[in-house]
């Protein structure tokens, strides 16, 4: 069998991670299976659906490294071909037309409710004589069609993570709507069910790989398949994403959008490692930081769970973090260039933006975290309360005053760590104190606070800016 997926998003929003996982587990089985990963944009729902939304999703999907086979395809230029299938529904006689009015519904949904019975579809006019559709037909009333489930039906499947699965007709709320209410004559515009069994057969796809929270439309999907007499694809649900609370991941939990991860400050390559663990269980012997071109080679059914996957913060972290401190000084400075810029500010070399990140990459988590930590290097920083307590001391302002002393004295900037704590010694020595107290009052007059990373290295980087010198003055 020649493998075939698809992701199939709605534009009515932008990349939540659970699709993200969905894509990532195609594009992985497609990868291990020499297939092909597709894609097709579902956006039958007009009001909803904006090019906005298109957009994020392919640029979301690029920036995690899944790319597409084949141009993606677009539902809604396939209408004329899913209007087509509904009238040959219609004339096997296993589709209707609905005229039941909303209120006649909402009346036999409340009844129901009143009895203690779920809602469902009575199929009140599932056989209508022609006498009887000709007086709706007259009236002008509008109508839906239907696809007729019978309550005795059981639907089977073998799924490739969950095992043999059936679901019983009358489970599935009665006569499925296949297409949108509109004038007798006519046909509204088709609905999901019908238009992703269309689409998912002139695709060819072999595997339909989607959430668990899908298997009610698999089973009346298996139907239409049957009576269109077309191939069923294998099917493999997936475990939902829950939140800390154990419920289903939301909007609620604020971030859940692709695209504000990477706002965020998370890397692709972390985010694509920890979403492969978000219902993938790693075989014995391989770690769970790789990447995904890696782990493609070995990527399985039988290793994803039926359980529902609970998003983990600290272990995103943890893996973000152990990205970052394998780059490169030179990519993670390419990373951070740009949020420098947008902060207006400007590396003075190449050469000093890599002494810079080698400085701060250790105690990175988000590539964000690399703004916040440059920025007493580019703007002068608010004094802290232990750092105000250490310049208030007297010996304090001794040391700073013998520091700017030599500091004027040199023709340029430090120009290395050596000079830096030769400094350091002869003020220790010069001002008669202990080297630790010269080195907490030039870190508070530096960066106003007691805290940070390497003072001798941070120190030598801020001088190539001049910038020691105006700061220490300050508080003189």
């Amino acid at each position: 069998m020649t493998v075939r997926v698809r992701l199939a998003p709605s534009p009515t929003g932008t990349l939540h991670l659970g699709t993200a996982r969905t894509a990532l587990f195609n594009w992985l089985f497609a990868k291990k299976e020499g297939g092909s990963f597709l894609l097709r944009i579902e956006d039958t729902d007009i009001e909803r659906s904006k090019e906005e939304y298109v957009k994020n999703i392919y640029e979301g999907l690029q920036w995690l490294g899944i790319n597409w086979d084949e141009s993606p395809i677009i539902q809604r230029e396939r209408i004329k071909e899913h209007k087509k299938i509904i009238k040959v529904l219609l004339a096997k006689g296993v589709a209707y037309r609905c005229y039941a009015s909303e209120e006649e519904l909402d009346e036999m949904r409340e009844s129901q409710k009143r009895n203690g019975l779920a809602p469902k579809y009575d199929n009140r006019h599932r056989n209508l004589t022609p006498e009887q559709e000709s007086k709706f037909i007259h009236a002008g009333k509008e109508a839906v069609i239907r696809f007729k489930i019978s309550d005795q039906k059981l639907i089977s499947w073998n799924d490739l993570i969950r095992g043999e699965m059936t679901w019983s007709g009358k489970d599935l709320g009665g006569d499925m709507v296949i297409a949108r209410r509109a004038p007798a004559d006519s046909i509204g515009d088709p609905l999901y069910n019908l238009v992703v069994v269309a689409d998912d057969s002139a695709m060819k796809i072999s595997h339909v790989i989607r959430g668990e929270d899908h298997l009610a439309n698999t089973a009346k999907q298996i139907l239409l398949y049957e009576a269109l007499d077309l191939k069923i694809p294998v099917f493999a649900h997936t475990p939902l994403i829950l939140n800390s609370e154990g419920k289903k991941l939301s909007k609620r939990d604020g971030v859940t959008s692709i695209s504000d991860f990477k706002k965020m400050g998370y890397t692709s390559e972390a985010m694509a490692n920890y979403m492969t663990l978000l219902g993938w269980s790693v075989p014995e012997g391989i770690n769970e930081r790789f990447k995904i071109s890696e782990i493609s080679e070995i990527f399985s059914f039988k290793k994803v769970n039926k359980a529902s996957a609970k998003f983990d913060w600290d272990k995103l972290n943890w893996l973000n973090s152990q990205v970052i401190h394998e780059m490169s000084a030179e990519t993670l400075l390419n990373n951070l260039n740009p949020l420098f810029q947008e902060n207006g500010w400007n590396i003075p070399s190449q050469e000093w933006g890599i002494h810079l990140v080698d400085l701060i990459g250790p105690s990175m988590v988000l590539i964000n975290d690399g703004v916040d930590q440059a920025k007493p290097f580019f703007e002068e920083p608010k004094l802290s309360n232990d750092g105000k307590k250490q310049l208030e001391l007297d010996e304090a302002k001794i040391i700073l005053k013998f520091v700017l002393e030599k500091l004027e004295s040199l023709d340029a900037s430090l120009s290395s760590k050596e000079e830096a704590l030769d400094l350091i010694n002869k003020a220790t020595k010069s001002c008669s104190v202990k080297k630790g107290l010269v080195m907490k009052s030039l870190r508070a007059a530096l960066f106003g606070t007691l805290n940070g990373p390497d003072l001798v290295q941070s120190w030598v980087l801020l001088s190539r800016f001049s910038k020691d010198r105006t700061r220490i003055s300050r508080f003189i």
